[in-house]
């Protein structure tokens, strides 16, 4: 994991990336996962995203991982918790009431240390990372979670036209990465409103990927 690009950004404050609300994808289409309230929700590369707040006030339990421990400080001050600050592994452990994040690469974050969950909210975690990490993620994900159910987001555009991240993530991709383990369902697929960062054309491609029965 390149930390001293993440770094970099949120030291700058160039966090274009983080939304000044929660993602409407998630409140549209949390259902499609068919959760009970108190249920355990993994959100890996989860920055200080407001996707968490939604998921504890409608009554989930939230993990997350996070390479700056910057952003998981600002994410907890905005929450307004006071986190425990414990040492697991190689990562750092931000607890609070319904809420753990794991400060560190993630792929340091192993099943055992992470715990049952039941299911992946991935909307910032895959299209951030380049085309030769995303293989490893992908496997690692799989098999920390248990294969657990998944609403994934992703876009699609020309990759020629605009550097991610966000990188564009075919259709194809998704099934080479997760189609071994996953039914995969394309719930919806959109134009991004003005174009990705107002650069360019692409699709908001919004995904469930169930475990094959």
């Amino acid at each position: 994991m390149d930390s001293s690009f993440w770094l970099q950004k949120w030291e700058k404050n160039d966090i274009g990336f983080h939304k000044s609300e929660a993602n409407p994808v998630l409140a549209k289409y949390f259902e499609e996962l068919s959760l009970s309230k108190g249920s355990r929700l993994f959100v890996p590369l989860c920055g200080k995203t407001l996707d968490i707040a939604w998921l504890l006030l409608e009554g989930y339990r939230v993990t997350g991982a996070e390479l700056v421990e910057m952003a998981v400080e600002q994410l907890f001050d905005e929450l307004g918790m006071k986190p425990k600050i414990s040492r697991v592994g190689e990562a750092s452990l931000y607890s609070a009431k319904d809420i753990n994040i794991f400060v560190g690469n993630i792929l340091d974050v192993s099943g055992e240390i992470l715990g049952s969950v039941d299911a992946i909210y991935d909307r910032a975690a895959l299209v951030a990372l380049p085309e030769e990490m995303r293989n490893r993620y992908t496997a690692h994900l799989a098999e920390i979670t248990g294969k657990a159910p998944q609403l994934l987001v992703t876009y699609e555009y020309d990759q020629n036209l605009m550097e991610g991240p966000p990188f564009s993530i075919s259709n194809e991709e998704v099934e080479r990465h997760y189609s071994d383990s996953y039914d995969l369902s394309l719930i919806v697929s959109t134009d991004v409103a003005g174009g990705l960062k107002g650069k360019c054309a692409a699709k908001e491609n919004v995904w469930l990927l169930q475990k094959h029965q």
